[in-house]
């Protein structure tokens, strides 16, 4: 498969001026200044956006957050509680790089949503990240009657990297009795460390995000000694899936990732668990950051809302 030709000029645009591992050793600051800038288009207009800071893990800093209500004097205690992880292979990426996107969805679906800022690798390695979103969600569910939002309407959303993170926080928070998480959006996310799936090899190279570009972040994020069978880093190797929320997965069809999202999401319907698919043809790893540009990423934010409005 290919990519439309919309989405192959997006991606060079976005592959310009991107470290390639092909190219020799990845270097955290380049990466960093390379995905730096926020999205250049207008964007959603939303009536409150602030930045706060949230309790962080046990023995760990406050976390940074930014919170988008699109009616803040409106609200009726009846809209969702959107918790948003960032993408960025754990290592990049943060508050500013996915605004457009949080107000996207805010916009969208009249949702307030919580965007966390969490601790990132290689400096706070696995599982720092997770605790920390952890963290600002049980702070957010707790708040939930005083932000305006319905407690049981609480979601936990995240793209790639930030998708792994959401999706392991639903294990967590089942596993460890916490907040009551009503729906998992997953776009395009990161599920499991072994990269062996057929998509994984189809799609290796010539589609913005890389294959090598995962294995390296994979290394940042659990270090040498990190285990990536642990569930919490690798969602779709716990055992058992029951009991987690129903979940709604944004594939693009020409993504290394792809495979292992179809997976999860078939691991999520055995255990009984409704996991809905939509694989967006012609798409790429990242094809979320056209909206506006590219018809397919706003159908999928538009799908996205739908389902979200529906928890």
């Amino acid at each position: 498969m290919s990519l439309t030709p919309a989405a192959r000029r997006f991606a060079d645009v976005l592959s310009h001026g991107f470290p390639d591992p092909a190219d020799g050793p990845l270097d955290v600051a380049a990466l960093r200044r390379a995905s730096s800038a926020g999205p250049a288009r207008g964007l959603p207009e939303v009536a409150r956006v602030s930045d706060a800071s949230a309790p962080g893990p046990p023995g760990a800093p406050p976390v940074p957050v930014r919170v988008y209500e699109p009616d803040p004097d409106g609200a009726d205690g009846d809209r969702p509680l959107i918790v948003f992880c960032h993408g960025g292979g754990w290592v990049m990426c943060g508050l500013d790089t996915h605004d457009g996107l949080c107000r996207e969805l805010a916009s969208r679906t009249g949702a307030l949503v919580v965007s966390v800022d969490y601790r990132r690798a290689p400096e706070h390695r696995f599982p720092c990240a997770l605790l920390d979103a952890y963290a600002v969600t049980e702070w957010a569910a707790g708040r939930a009657r005083e932000l305006r939002c319905a407690p049981s309407r609480v979601v936990v959303a995240g793209d790639s990297s930030g998708g792994n993170l959401a999706a392991a926080v639903a294990l967590m928070a089942r596993n460890a009795d916490g907040p009551a998480i009503a729906a998992q959006l997953l776009v395009y996310p990161v599920l499991d460390d072994r990269l062996e799936t057929a998509s994984a090899a189809d799609y290796a190279t010539g589609y913005f995000h890389t294959t090598a570009h995962m294995r390296w972040y994979w290394e940042q994020y659990l270090g040498p000694e990190g285990d990536g069978a642990d569930p919490y880093a690798s969602p779709v190797r716990a055992a058992d899936l029951s009991g987690l929320p129903p979940a709604l997965l944004i594939l693009p069809e020409c993504d290394p990732l792809r495979d292992e999202g179809r997976v999860y999401a078939e691991r999520l319907r055995e255990a009984g668990v409704p996991a809905e698919v939509r694989v967006e043809r012609g798409m790429f790893h990242g094809f979320l950051g056209g909206a506006g540009v590219l018809p397919e990423a706003d159908a999928a934010l538009g799908a996205a809302a739908r389902w979200l409005l529906e928890v």
